[in-house]
């Protein structure tokens, strides 16, 4: 299946895309798909949301269509 990975503000520079389609299985982790992507991605800071939702770095993503990397913000 595929599904759409979007990187979102600092995330895009760090990872050099906005959005990249890619082949996955349900049992795949957005971890798991993002450092098929960026080997050396600094996650540890960073959100995931699936589908529009958070979700955990190491949950399946069973259907899913979309993963979004969501950086750190910071507002007033």
């Amino acid at each position: 299946m595929q599904v759409t990975v979007l990187a979102f503000a600092q995330a895009h520079d760090q990872f050099g895309f906005r959005e990249r389609v890619v082949e996955c299985a349900p049992s795949d982790t957005p971890r798991a798909i993002v450092l098929r992507l960026a080997p050396a991605a600094a996650l540890d800071r960073m959100r995931v949301a699936v589908d529009q939702e958070y979700a955990a770095w190491d949950a399946p993503i069973g259907d899913a269509r979309e993963v979004a990397i969501i950086p750190p913000v910071s507002g007033g």
